[in-house]
């Protein structure tokens, strides 16, 4: 029986999740909202796309995901950080993402200017190449502050971009170090200009420290017909230069395992490179944050001590730690279990979830109507109404009105 009640109540903290993730709008269902920067920079106005998790009842702070290619990859990148963030999956931080759309996207995503197209390219394509370091100087000087002086962030950040956009990661990687946090670096285009950034990578990964920084590479299958991974490496035809470079990208990175930096590479042999990143986004998220999940046993979930308050409090202290600034469960998760436990009348377990929610998010009116039906549910009629008028203090409203209007009729 004990079994049964354990996956029950996790199957409905994976309800939970579901339940908490869609933020829906007048019968649409809205993942984010436009911004715009004036950029002097770039001299034009650049829109981005921000989605923001629900604050529900109390504000947070959140980490923010810069999403290079943003109208391509934007939703995607959503979606992932929401099922692995919400509720009973608490794989990753919940966070902000920034969608950066295109304008000129050589112009942008390219490191150096070259004189001649590439012959796979069309047309004209170089012309306007080489704008790379300016677009990352928007990002730092522009579009960071924009992003910090108008919505909830946290001081942890992270780049992502794919093909062009990967290229434009590791040239940030490598002569912009400080900006992120983490890196997600997905079949980049290390061919370009005759692998010059890719060489400028592998003098700055033999020669500096990296510590504090985190980089997971995606290397999609694009080999020829007939050839393998390790047949391409000895290739020198120009059909197999986008993955060679890469390959070698990986070799540096792998060689110098001692700079500090937490990374990690992987060939995925079924996906092309227009499949590569949603896997790469995903696997980098588990591995940027596999100290991030908190695992449960039975035993917690029969616990009459209250010990597992304390398994929330010590676990997310820990991630503050990792993480550099304040991170705390979240506010429903701990109310529903709360409520778990005072319907099983496990009382010390739910008194201590309800008091963590208090301690954690005191500006809100909810968790001191939750703290104060602890108190009903074992007759502290006087408790129950210091926590009910605490709620009605910060907000007004029906359920705690009623509550304290009915303790007030029983005690005449």
């Amino acid at each position: 029986m004990q079994s049964t009640s354990f996956f029950q109540r996790l199957l409905l903290l994976l309800f939970m999740a579901s339940a908490f993730a869609v933020n829906a709008q007048d019968n649409k269902i809205v993942i984010g909202t436009i911004d715009s920067v004036q950029s002097k920079i770039l001299g034009e106005q650049r829109k981005v796309w921000i989605h923001v998790p629900d604050q529900g009842a109390s504000i947070q702070r959140y980490p923010v995901v810069y999403v290079l290619d943003g109208d391509g990859h934007f939703s995607s990148v959503v979606g992932m950080i929401q099922q692995l963030s919400t509720g009973g999956n608490n794989n990753c931080p919940k966070m902000i993402v920034v969608g950066i759309t295109n304008t000129d996207r050589t112009r942008d995503l390219t490191p150096t200017h070259i004189d001649a197209d590439p012959p796979f390219m069309d047309s004209t394509f170089s012309k306007t190449s080489g704008g790379g370091e300016n677009f990352i100087a928007f990002i730092e000087k522009e579009l960071m502050p924009h992003i910090e002086a108008n919505y909830p962030t946290a001081p942890y950040k992270m780049l992502i971009g794919h093909s062009f956009g990967g290229l434009a990661v590791m040239q940030t990687f490598t002569h912009h170090t400080h900006l992120f946090n983490a890196y997600v670096c997905i079949d980049p285009s290390m061919w370009w200009d005759k692998q010059t950034l890719l060489k400028q990578t592998e003098k700055a990964l033999a020669e500096r420290k990296f510590e504090g920084k985190s980089l997971y590479l995606g290397i999609a299958n694009t080999l020829e017909e007939g050839m393998d991974i390790k047949k391409v490496q000895k290739d020198t035809s120009g059909d197999s230069r986008h993955i060679r470079s890469i390959l070698t990208l990986q070799a540096a990175l792998e060689k110098n395992k001692k700079n500090g930096l937490k990374y990690r590479g992987k060939y995925y042999p079924d996906d092309t490179h227009g499949s590569v990143p949603l896997i790469t986004e995903y696997d980098a998220l588990r591995f940027f944050f596999d100290f991030f999940p908190l695992k449960f046993s039975m035993q917690d979930f029969t616990d009459s001590t209250g010990a597992l308050a304390d398994k929330y409090r010590n676990h997310f202290a820990n991630l503050s730690q990792k993480m550099s600034y304040s991170i705390k469960p979240d506010e429903a998760e701990i109310n529903y279990m709360g409520y778990d436990f005072l319907n099983r009348k496990l009382y010390k377990t739910a008194e201590r979830l309800f008091k963590l929610n208090v301690d954690n998010y005191p500006e809100s009116f909810n968790v001191y109507d939750s703290y104060g039906d602890y108190f009903i549910a074992i007759g502290d009629q006087a408790n129950a109404t210091i926590q009910l008028k605490k709620a009605l203090a910060i907000k007004e409203n029906e359920g705690s009105r009623k509550k304290l209007e009915d303790l007030e009729g029983a005690e005449k």
